[in-house]
């Protein structure tokens, strides 16, 4: 094993699943995270005490190593099957897919999972690539690649960041006072001016609560990016249009200017001599893209 002492920057899911494969592989690993909690983009917020999922909405998992870890997750009641049906308006009929994966105590419970015993360092700002690098063998960057570019990393991996091209969200949370909607478990929104996506959180989670999360268009979201909480009686007039729901709700919002990238890598990772990139930009945008990518990082590594 060439590469025993590892930093990984970025505890999002591709940066935990990385550090966990080190870690198993007998690496030594520092996870440093800029945030107060470990999740990124898996993430939940804690709203009238329950926790709701304003980031991804949930898993899709058919890679058979991601479906083993779904299913571990399962095993231990931290991921439960949610549903195959979504609806598709402005139709709006229900269509099949695979199944959809929630968590039962918020998505980023499941990144705290991967975090239990490494050494993640909260609230570790780092400047540069450089900063870090002469610390450690190798250095992982776990995030998107706008990011990236902020820590001066080296030629290849700036070329591998300054390619992706990712889409902003606004993500709002709305606490109904009961409910009023039936048949709903995640809907997508074609072609609508404001909304993309609705999924019912409390079926999601599985206790019923009147709580619906809506993702706006990455249009709505540019024009709201510097004053996020306009955008929240926008999103929520849309959806009590999309669904007929007339009660006004209690509003949250929270916004991801790097919530999807537009662009996939057809590899799963960038390099540039001890520095690596990853993440869902690399793959189809999705949690399973991510943690697959942290996995191939780690692997590379433990080869030598």
């Amino acid at each position: 094993m060439s590469f025993v002492d590892v930093v990984v920057v970025g505890a999002g899911i591709a940066g935990l699943s990385c550090a966990r494969a080190l870690a198993d592989g007998g690496a030594r690993v520092r996870v440093l995270e800029r945030g107060r909690v470990v999740g990124g983009r898996l993430a939940s917020r804690r709203v009238n005490g329950r926790y709701v999922d304003i980031g991804a909405a949930y898993l899709v998992a058919d890679d058979p190593a991601f479906v083993e870890q779904t299913e571990s997750w399962h095993a231990r009641g931290l991921a439960r099957p949610w549903t195959d049906t979504l609806r598709v308006y402005p139709a709006g009929t229900d269509t099949r897919g695979p199944v959809r994966w929630a968590a039962p105590g918020g998505l980023r419970s499941l990144a705290a999972d991967l975090a239990d015993g490494l050494d993640v360092r909260l609230s570790a700002s780092v400047a540069s690539v450089e900063s870090v690098s002469q610390h450690a063998d190798a250095v992982v960057l776990a995030m998107p690649g706008p990011q990236a570019l902020r820590l001066s990393p080296p030629p290849a991996i700036t070329s591998a960041a300054a390619s992706q091209s990712w889409l902003p969200v606004i993500a709002a949370v709305l606490t109904y006072p009961a409910r009023s909607w039936t048949g709903l478990r995640g809907a997508f929104a074609n072609d609508h001016p404001v909304l993309a996506t609705v999924c019912d959180d409390g079926d999601r989670r599985g206790d019923a609560a009147p709580v619906l999360v809506a993702h706006s268009t990455a249009e709505l979201a540019s024009e709201h990016l510097d004053a996020p909480t306009r955008a929240g009686s926008i999103i929520a007039a849309a959806v009590g249009e999309l669904l007929g729901i007339t009660a006004p709700p209690e509003i949250e919002v929270h916004r991801w200017t790097y919530a999807q990238p537009e662009k996939a890598s057809e590899a799963p990772y960038a390099r540039d001599g001890q520095v690596w990139l990853c993440g869902d930009a690399f793959g189809r945008p999705r949690v399973q893209t991510a943690w697959l990518s942290g996995r191939a990082v780690a692997s590379a590594l433990l080869s030598g």
